[in-house]
């Protein structure tokens, strides 16, 4: 657990979920994301109980209100024959953003992938998210990789 600037972050719990659902609804608003509650349900299944790997983090003011989120999840890196933690998603309330949290976010997945002997921190942000760029240029190195997305093919029926 993270603490600092009266933000403090620390895994997701079953009392978090309906603050939860508040800001990942936002942040699928914010990536243009159609509005899916079915969606948001599964994954908070997947965040509260750790399923698919996914470590669950959200930052809390002083007040005790959730603040912003961020998803991880473990994966092997065969090239290194090490592991490596994937942010899947990060976001900050709009209302709360310059005050320090995807900071404090990205310093405790830091932590936590010290804490399970990982080797890399690594995630995408589309080109024009310039705030969030900022933060990721000081905490982080910008790659070379380029990214794809590759359909997957459905199976045939019989």
């Amino acid at each position: 657990m993270n603490s600092s600037n009266d933000i403090t972050v620390r895994p997701v719990v079953e009392g978090d979920r309906a603050d939860w659902n508040s800001l990942y609804h936002a942040y699928r608003d914010f990536y243009k994301l159609a509005y899916d509650e079915d969606v948001v349900s599964r994954v908070w299944g997947w965040v509260s109980t750790g399923a698919n790997g996914i470590h669950g983090l959200v930052a809390v003011d002083a007040a005790g209100k959730l603040t912003g989120l961020a998803d991880l999840r473990v994966f092997a890196r065969p090239s290194s024959g090490s592991i490596g933690v994937y942010l899947d998603d990060l976001f900050t309330s709009p209302d709360h953003r310059g005050r320090g949290i995807g900071t404090a976010l990205l310093q405790e997945a830091r932590r936590y992938a010290g804490s399970i002997d990982a080797t890399v921190v690594r995630w995408i942000t589309s080109e024009d998210n310039k705030t969030a760029r900022s933060v990721y240029d000081a905490n982080a190195t910008l790659t070379k990789w380029v990214t794809y997305d590759m359909v997957p093919e459905q199976p045939q029926g019989e």
